[in-house]
C-alpha cells in the first residue's frame, strides 16, 4: 500500500491533520505520482487555510484514482494499525489509547475486544491496575493482528 492509499483511510479515520497533508503530497511527487491538485497541494503552506487543503486533498485522490474508504473501514484500518502498532513496540499502550478516533468501529470479535479495553483505560486507574490493562490489551492487539485480513500498515 502506497503512501497516499494510507492516508486516504487516516484522513477518513481523522488521524492525519490537515497540515500534514501539503507534505504528503510532496512526498508522494517525489514517490513518482503527480496530478495538477496534487502539485497545487504540495506548493501550499503547512498553515494554508484547512478547508482548502482538505479541498485539494480529496481533489488529487480523485484524479490519482485512489479511492476514500468509508467511515467504517477507515476506523477498521485505524483499530488494526494500532493493534499493530502496539505488537511491535512502536505504540504504548497509553499511545494507542490517545490515538483513538471517533472514527473507529469493530465488525469482529477481536477488534471489539481490543477496542473494548483500550477504552477502559483511565489516567485515575490505580498504578496497581495499569499493568493489568496493559497485559489484556497487548493480548487483545495480538489477536486481532493473527485475525485480521486488513493488513498490517501502522500508523505514521
Amino acid at each position: 500500500m502506497d503512501r497516499l492509499q494510507r492516508s486516504a483511510w487516516q484522513y477518513v479515520a481523522e488521524v492525519l491533520p490537515p497540515e500534514e497533508l501539503p507534505m504528503l503530497a510532496a512526498h508522494a511527487l517525489v514517490d513518482g505520482r503527480d496530478s495538477p491538485a496534487l502539485r497545487e497541494l504540495a506548493g501550499l503552506p503547512r498553515r494554508s487555510d484547512a478547508t482548502e487543503i482538505r479541498e485539494l486533498y480529496v481533489q488529487a485522490l480523485h484524479e490519482l484514482g485512489v479511492p476514500l474508504p468509508d467511515k467504517e473501514a477507515a476506523g477498521r484500518r485505524l483499530l488494526v494499525s494500532l493493534a499493530v502498532g502496539l505488537v511491535h513496540a512502536e505504540l504504548s499502550p497509553e499511545g494507542v489509547v490517545d490515538r483513538l478516533s471517533s472514527a473507529l468501529a469493530a465488525r469482529t470479535p477481536e477488534e471489539a475486544r481490543f477496542l473494548s479495553v483500550a477504552a477502559q483505560y483511565s489516567e485515575w486507574m490505580g498504578a496497581d491496575e495499569v499493568p493489568g490493562w496493559e497485559n489484556d490489551l497487548r493480548a487483545a492487539a495480538h489477536s486481532l493482528t493473527a485475525s485480521t485480513d486488513l493488513g498490517s500498515e501502522a500508523v505514521g
